[in-house]
């Protein structure tokens, strides 16, 4: 909120921005804006800004340092812009105005990309790696080839980039990319799509969920063929699955229970 008591807004023009769980730097990440995502500024604490991400309504915390603000009007505009994701690991974006090259990850969104060109509040950039559209239809083949990019990406808690990635934000990022939205926790990825009850009838692509020895979901992955799963534990790896769960192939023994499967295409 303003001095007025009217919503205000941001867009993300870093790299990759952490986000808080509680207004400190030593709280945990629970998870990060990448260039081009927008958000609502919820409230100010000291030198502090809770914000609800526009993309999965995931809310936390950013110093007020690093937020770019722009107007409801701007906003509107960009939100509401055809949008193009970055689709190259990692590629130079060149902010104009300020004549500055920075890095721009995999995911990254574009608001009304012309000629390689956009602009959002004050700025202009160019970038000149390769993105796509936003799929209309999303195909299974894609998601497969897609978290493919992401393999050996270290585990990070929050994360949502190859340079470290979670569970959660690994399927998020790869239904992104194939243009369909993810909310951003496991637990909340389990309350999407269609269930499915056996392992047999499921298909490359679908989300598996693990479950913890309380029953709360805690961990997901996603279906390759040939029973391997994709997933991220310690690193973005590939393991077997059954009925049981995830064979862990180093250590010849199972590491995490199937609890649910989801059908989300």
């Amino acid at each position: 909120m303003n001095e007025d008591g009217l919503m205000s807004f941001g867009f993300c023009n870093y790299s990759q921005l952490p986000v808080r769980a509680e207004p400190a730097h030593r709280a945990e990440m629970c998870t990060q804006l990448l260039f081009g995502e927008l958000y609502a500024i919820i409230e100010s604490f000291e030198d502090w800004l809770h914000i609800r991400i526009t993309y999965d309504n995931y809310e936390g915390w950013i110093p007020k340092v690093s937020c770019y603000e722009i107007s409801e009007q701007e906003f509107r505009r960009l939100h509401e812009l055809p949008c193009s994701i970055s689709t190259e690991v990692v590629q130079l974006i060149e902010n104009r105005s300020i004549q500055a090259f920075f890095p721009i990850l995999i995911g990254s969104s574009f608001h009304g990309l012309k000629d390689q060109a956009f602009s959002a509040g004050e700025y202009e950039y160019f970038y000149e790696g390769f993105t796509e559209p936003i799929p209309q239809d999303c195909e299974r083949e894609k998601i497969v080839e897609t978290c493919m990019m992401y393999l050996h990406t270290p585990y990070t808690w929050g994360g949502r980039s190859p340079f470290g990635i979670d569970c959660s934000g690994l399927t998020q990022m790869t239904y992104k990319l194939a243009g369909v939205q993810l909310l951003r926790d496991s637990t909340q990825q389990a309350t999407q799509g269609e269930t499915i009850s056996f392992i047999s009838d499921a298909r490359p692509g679908d989300l598996l969920f693990f479950d913890d020895e309380e029953g709360m979901i805690t961990h997901v992955g996603i279906l390759l063929p040939e029973d391997r799963i994709i997933h991220a534990s310690g690193h973005v790896r590939i393991d077997m699955v059954d009925h049981q769960g995830i064979y862990n192939l180093e250590t010849g023994q199972y590491s995490h229970r199937l609890r649910l499967i989801k059908k989300i295409l």
